[in-house]
């Protein structure tokens, strides 16, 4: 509890926390109380009876809303946890083991990185018919994985040399003990920020996939895919495009403040 208190007197940290917690249990709990079943027929296409209008089916807006952030939010959350996880595993390896692998490792990140994230995505989902939640997983994670790479890369080399480093080696510790326990947990703060930043570039790219039509359920809600099948009508029933595109750009807002709220207090730290 007494390392969070640096966070918790960062106001950005904070307000991030507040934005992002209350984004998330709308999604998981939303559902529960909707006023209507995300596919239930309320009333005429497009019109503006109830809080928030039907959409281009006759659905509740509001309802569809409520129901549709469980599955973007849990995607995007798994995918950023894999790119973290992979990215940091390359990026940590790279810096320790120096030389020829980690000239190897960081070009193929280049080459990686060279290819636009939408497109390759969009690539591998047009060749699958009906894309499972766990494809858009490890498409949007393995993404992240080079960007992710480079940042802990640039953060393990100046940890590396250290002298506790040194004397664990010099112990006889195995290398993957010093990676685990000597490099890694100096690498928390800047690891947080960038996971920040991961989860908004996640929800966005996740978006922007449901959008274009590859959603893991196209029957069910999905802001994305809202924002889609309700833009032609945009000037005479605009809350079925405005609602969800409110609820992301929240969303990604209070995880920007999280990310530059750690960035922040690690930045003190370093001082």
């Amino acid at each position: 509890m007494t390392a969070l208190l640096p966070y918790l007197r960062s106001r950005r940290f904070v307000v991030g926390l507040v934005v992002t917690l209350a984004v998330a249990l709308l999604a998981v709990t939303g559902p529960s109380f909707a006023p209507h079943g995300q596919n239930d027929i309320v009333g005429r296409p497009f019109t503006t009876d109830g809080a928030f209008g039907t959409d281009y089916l006759g659905q509740d807006v509001l309802s569809r809303v409520l129901a549709g952030g469980r599955s973007i939010l849990l995607v995007s959350l798994l995918a950023t946890i894999l790119g973290m996880v992979l990215g940091v595993l390359i990026g940590v390896v790279a810096a320790y083991a120096g030389g020829w692998i980690d000239e190897a490792l960081m070009r193929l990140n280049d080459v990686v990185l060279a290819f636009p994230q939408i497109l390759l995505a969009l690539l591998v989902l047009t060749a699958i018919s009906e894309p499972a939640w766990w494809v858009i997983v490890l498409l949007v994670g393995f993404s992240h994985a080079p960007r992710v790479a480079r940042v802990a890369r640039g953060v393990a080399l100046g940890i590396v040399p250290r002298d506790f480093v040194t004397a664990a080696e010099a112990l006889g510790e195995s290398r993957a003990r010093v990676l685990l326990a000597e490099v890694l947990p100096n690498m928390t703060a800047p690891l947080l920020a960038e996971a920040g930043l991961r989860l908004t570039y996640s929800i966005g790219m996740v978006a922007g996939i449901g959008f274009l039509g590859f959603a893991t359920n196209p029957g069910a809600a999905d802001w994305g895919q809202m924002i889609n099948e309700n833009r032609l009508a945009l000037l005479v029933q605009p809350w079925a495009v405005v609602l969800p595109v409110l609820v992301i750009g929240v969303f990604t807002i209070g995880t920007n403040l999280l990310a530059d709220g750690v960035a922040q207090v690690a930045g003190k730290g370093g001082q």
